[in-house]
């Protein structure tokens, strides 16, 4: 039986409609979306055409993890997906892929810890791997399309939705890959952020329409404690379950949310701010996607390379946490 899940292959897809910062000065004006620019790097984002779902995401990013490792779909046995923009509140997103893919052989399930959902699904699918040897490889994906369910014309939170989605690809290995993980969460704060109609505390009525309590509402901040403080306990976390040296991390995704933030965190690990991969600048903040995402676009530009310890760290409402770390 193998001990470890590797990562063989990853993709990622980011539409190409553009929507710039100074797009929304116009609708929000300059000082609102000046201060959010500053405070997260956040220059632009990009949106799907209006006939796409969340799972088109989903499966352009899909196919082209499993072109770039050499694996076919039939091979697939698990396919996990990560997002809190499901298709539908049910059936599962993961079944429309597997549907649209053509991955007949595949079981699949959603993860919805939010921006967290990446990571998480990393480390189940690397321990449903290592335990069941009918599982030998994995699609984890993580998508978003949040910008579909917000109030683009009036809410100013919407600075923040981009639309994306990343894959890997996992095969059973007994070479390492999978080390650790490190999972946290505080159910305190579930009322902060989110879409808070459509679900069975308050079904879908006209009224929640109008009121526009089915779109995602950000009701109050969370505390900076949350990431700032939060991150690196989670890095120091999966660094002790995998009996690793924090000096020895290669490469750190985080939630690509705020950049100040991930600057402070890497300063409080005692880390090169060169080893955190960033990429809201460029695509703005693709919640469940943004780390698969950027962590597929840094292999492909050559900045992760075979043998590095890279660590991710998901971050999402709610709110969850989690940690992985893998050897590439």
């Amino acid at each position: 039986m193998a001990k470890y899940a590797r990562i063989i292959g990853t993709g990622s897809f980011v539409p190409t409609e553009e929507h710039p910062n100074d797009e929304l000065r116009k609708k929000f004006g300059t000082e609102v979306i000046n201060k959010n620019e500053e405070a997260t790097g956040i220059l632009t984002r990009f949106y799907a055409p209006a006939d796409w779902v969340t799972s088109d995401l989903a499966v352009a990013a899909c196919k082209k993890a499993l072109e770039d490792a050499a694996t076919s779909v039939e091979e697939i046995d698990l396919i996990v997906l990560g997002t809190d923009t499901p298709d539908h509140i049910t059936p599962a997103t993961s079944v429309v892929v597997q549907h649209k893919l053509g991955a007949k052989r595949a079981g699949t399930f959603d993860v919805g810890c939010a921006c967290a959902s990446f990571p998480t699904g990393l480390a189940i699918a690397a321990g449903m791997m290592c335990n069941q040897p009918n599982i030998k490889k994995a699609l984890v994906i993580g998508v978003y399309m949040m910008q579909r369910l917000a109030d683009r014309e009036n809410d100013p939170m919407s600075f923040y939705y981009g639309d994306g989605a990343g894959a890997a690809v996992l095969e059973a290995s007994d070479q390492p890959g999978f080390i650790s993980s490190a999972l946290s969460a505080d159910g305190s704060f579930h009322e902060c952020w989110g879409i808070y109609a459509g679900g069975t505390k308050e079904p879908a009525t006209v009224a929640a329409v109008e009121q526009g309590r089915t779109q995602v509402r950000f009701v109050t901040p969370f505390p900076s404690s949350v990431n700032r403080e939060g991150w690196p306990q989670r890095v120091r976390e999966v660094a002790k379950n995998g009996n690793f040296e924090i000096k020895d991390i290669d490469h750190i995704v985080f939630t690509q949310v705020r950049s100040k933030t991930i600057t402070q965190v890497m300063e409080d690990l005692g880390l090169p701010e060169e080893k955190a991969i960033k990429i809201m600048h460029e695509f703005g903040y693709m919640g469940s996607a943004c780390l698969p995402v950027a962590f597929d676009l840094a292999r492909k530009r050559n900045l992760v390379k075979s043998g590095n310890l890279v660590v991710f760290v998901g971050s999402g409402v709610g709110y969850n946490q989690c940690a992985v770390a893998f050897r590439i």
